[in-house]
């Protein structure tokens, strides 16, 4: 493993940085070769409950659970403003730059479940319409702010758009070796994973 590290950062020029460089393994890997790998490389082992680049390692089957720290990132944030009066102006441009843009990175990558997505609307919504009932009276036209399933499904076509336009790039590559090898991904059939 060394080796192929060391060709690697002889081939493009760059060194790892093995204090910036973790390790994480699947369930089949024992104890003892967990240890080997890690001491052998002088690097550590990441947990299944840690974060790299604001997403969790480890993703498991719940298709909601692994966000819910979304969830409390968005109303950690609007919290601190729904004590005091925010005027309509400060609260649109709150929803839009802080809210809407705190998921945005993960729902690049996943696909979020209608209910996650409905809880973070919902959240938004009450922020926007404050503790007052009777300011819930906006019928006809739009208020600027995002659906979050559409600006979900939007984010995930990018990335498909991306695959589809180049083939030739490392990450379509590897996921077209791993997720759709038999041809091309529009063909490709939904497995297991």
């Amino acid at each position: 493993m060394k080796d192929v590290l060391h060709s690697y950062e002889r081939a493009l020029g760059q060194c790892v940085n093995y204090n910036e460089t973790d390790v994480l393994f699947s369930k089949g890997v024992g104890a003892d070769r967990r240890n080997a790998i890690t001491l052998a490389l002088d690097i550590r082992e990441v947990l299944s409950y840690e974060k790299y680049l604001g997403l969790l390692t480890f993703i498991s089957r719940s298709k909601r659970k692994p966000f819910l720290f979304i969830m409390d990132r968005i109303k950690k944030h609007l919290a601190g403003f729904m004590e005091r009066l925010v005027s309509w102006a400060r609260r649109e441009v709150l929803i839009k730059v802080v809210a809407q843009a705190i998921p945005s990175y993960a729902m690049s990558i996943f696909s979020f479940t209608k209910d996650l997505c409905n809880t973070i609307q919902a959240t938004i919504n009450r922020f926007w319409w404050g503790h007052k009932q009777e300011d819930r009276s906006k019928i006809e036209g739009g208020i600027g702010f995002r659906d979050m399933k559409s600006f979900n499904k939007a984010l995930l076509a990018k990335q498909l758009w991306s695959l589809i336009t180049h083939p030739s790039s490392l990450v379509s590559q590897v996921l077209g070796a791993k997720y759709f090898p038999n041809g091309p991904i529009l063909d490709a059939t939904l497995g297991p994973r």
